[in-house]
């Protein structure tokens, strides 16, 4: 040790240098741990399942209901066979009666709506608004009395369909080689014939026709005679009327619910990026 005690400076110097060594090692140590600690968290939460907003959820569900008619099958949207009800008070009975209308025909998407349809206003009015196909199918039921053709137009969104259908109750015309003076019938969907024996006897004219929306959808009806009887209106036998309109709207409304049925809640499966 020198004299002038530099010898004890130094070692205090160096002491204090190894606190601060120490310190500032502490210090990084708790920095570095916070760091991880907010790496962590953060992974975390990418890797939680997503939650979407409410208006999300509408759009992601309006998306699932519009591809349906892309994505099913034909023969899922126009089932072989559709169930629908006579009432009691139609059968004048206390207990209404089930019967079953059998398909006969799909016919091809038809992508020019103008084409599947009984007028070129109506035609017009589909093109106007967006329509982007046209779906049709055949019934009868099982008495093969009445025939019936259930179509429907693709519209890029409800407010699209719900205008369209309003628009189309408005244009009205006359049957398809309906007596002049008859009654008239909403535009709608051009009934739908198919080549053979077995198709000529369903060549009828329009004796019921209407229309309405189910999401995206314009859902058209129009129901007929399927026998070579004559050309009389429906709407003059009560209860023939009764029956071919049941037969047609409980297959349109079976159509519409496949179609339109609200899908189930999207979710994410909790992957990153998902």
């Amino acid at each position: 040790m020198y004299a002038d005690g530099t010898d004890g400076d130094l070692h205090g110097r160096g002491a204090s240098g190894g606190r601060g060594r120490r310190v500032a090692a502490v210090i990084a140590l708790i920095l570095g741990v916070a760091g991880l600690g907010t790496s962590l968290t953060g992974v975390a939460i990418q890797m939680l399942p997503r939650h979407f907003s409410a208006e999300q959820q509408r759009q992601i569900e309006a998306w699932e209901v519009m591809r349906r008619w892309q994505q099913l099958p034909a023969g899922r949207i126009f089932p072989a066979s559709v169930s629908y009800q006579l009432s009691a008070k139609t059968l004048q009975d206390i207990a209404p009666l089930r019967l079953n209308a059998l398909r006969v025909s799909i016919a091809p998407p038809q992508s020019d709506c103008a084409k599947a349809v009984t007028s070129a206003a109506a035609g017009a009015l589909l093109r106007k608004s967006g329509c982007q196909a046209v779906l049709r199918a055949t019934y009868v039921d099982a008495t093969r009395t009445f025939v019936m053709t259930v179509g429907v137009a693709v519209l890029p969104d409800a407010a699209s369909a719900a205008s369209a259908d309003s628009r189309l109750t408005l244009s009205r015309l006359a049957a398809a080689r309906q007596a002049a003076g008859a009654d008239l019938l909403p535009a709608g969907v051009l009934v739908l014939r198919y080549h053979g024996a077995a198709g000529r006897a369903y060549d009828y004219n329009r004796q019921v026709s209407a229309s309405f929306t189910a999401g995206p959808y314009v859902v058209m009806y129009a129901a007929g005679y399927s026998d070579n009887r004559p050309r009389v209106p429906v709407s003059r036998d009560t209860y023939s009327e009764a029956e071919m309109t049941s037969m047609a709207q409980g297959v349109a409304h079976s159509v519409a619910k496949t179609l339109a049925a609200v899908p189930a809640p999207p979710h994410c499966p909790g992957a990153p990026g998902c």
